[in-house]
């Protein structure tokens, strides 16, 4: 966690009086603003703040403490105001831009996207996580995620970049044996394989003659969006897949769309990142990047 961040916020959260008022005055969570406090403290070995349910005040070593920061950050400030705002403006991203992002983005299109961001800013190293699972973005060290959510938390300061439809799909040697799906009633016969990363032991399927509340049955369970292209390719059921992975596949005929008419459930992508105040010209590059890329077409 950034030790002059930290620091900053100590600041504002002795200035604004409360934790709430810090963090819309900065930007970032409350639960941000929270882990500042408490990475600054560890650090430090002192407790900074007294806190109730209605009130912080200072100890007797974070008023001591206040002082000085607020003298070194007040320094700080007037340092960086003399560089002046040209250098700043016209400066080029560069370092390591650290990022998470769930494994279906393997994909070649969200390839191609990092081949033109890099053509864009050679300075800038990405370094691609990809996992399906909630990264703490401070705690292991990332600038940045991208999240695939209908309902992103209030917590997180998130950017949208697009919406991601999920289709189902199988092999057209599955089909054969079991039957193609003429209506959404006719999921619940046929064998899912399912996520473990999102709960969609239902869904809703949406077409011309309504919507419909499907139980998927799930005959294998994995959190790997490759294995599970794998294990519908060799005829073990169906899945839901993201767009992005599925529509290579469909158009080779080495799967077929299930119900097509119908859609099921489609995500908005999100950048989410820690702070708006104090995002790096990297972070900010790559998402407005992200953003102009990937923007949904108007209706």
């Amino acid at each position: 966690m950034d030790a002059l961040t930290s620091l900053r916020v100590f600041r504002e959260v002795v200035e604004a009086g409360s934790f709430v008022k810090a963090a819309e005055r900065l930007d970032i969570s409350t639960a941000m603003t929270s882990k500042h406090l408490a990475n600054l403290e560890r650090q430090l070995g002192v407790r900074l703040l007294n806190r109730t349910t209605r009130h912080l005040s200072l100890t007797e070593a974070g008023n001591v403490y206040y002082e000085q920061c607020r003298e070194a950050l007040d320094i700080l400030r007037a340092a960086e105001a003399a560089v002046g705002a040209v250098g700043a403006q016209t400066a080029e991203p560069q370092g390591v831009l650290k990022v998470t992002a769930p494994g279906w983005f393997a994909n070649r299109r969200f390839a191609d996207l990092l081949v033109g961001y890099q053509a864009r800013y050679p300075g800038v190293l990405v370094d691609l996580r990809l996992e399906n699972r909630i990264v703490d973005l401070v705690e292991e060290g990332y600038d940045m995620a991208l999240r695939a959510t209908s309902e992103p938390s209030p917590s997180l300061i998130v950017r949208p970049l697009c919406s991601m439809p999920f289709l189902l799909a199988g092999s057209r040697a599955y089909l054969d044996r079991h039957g193609d799906l003429l209506h959404p009633d006719d999921v619940a016969r046929h064998r899912i394989v399912l996520p473990t990363y999102a709960n969609i032991d239902s869904v809703t399927l949406t077409g011309p003659d309504g919507a419909f509340i499907v139980k998927n049955h799930a005959v294998l369970k994995t959190n790997d969006t490759s294995m599970a292209m794998q294990l519908v390719r060799a005829g073990i059921g169906l899945a839901y897949f993201p767009a992005w992975i599925v529509e290579p596949e469909l158009a080779s005929g080495a799967l077929v769309r299930v119900l097509p008419a119908y859609s099921a459930f489609a995500p908005s992508v999100y950048a989410v990142y820690t702070s708006r105040k104090y995002m790096t010209t990297k972070v900010r590059t790559f998402i407005d990047f992200l953003s102009e890329s990937l923007a949904d077409p108007p209706n």
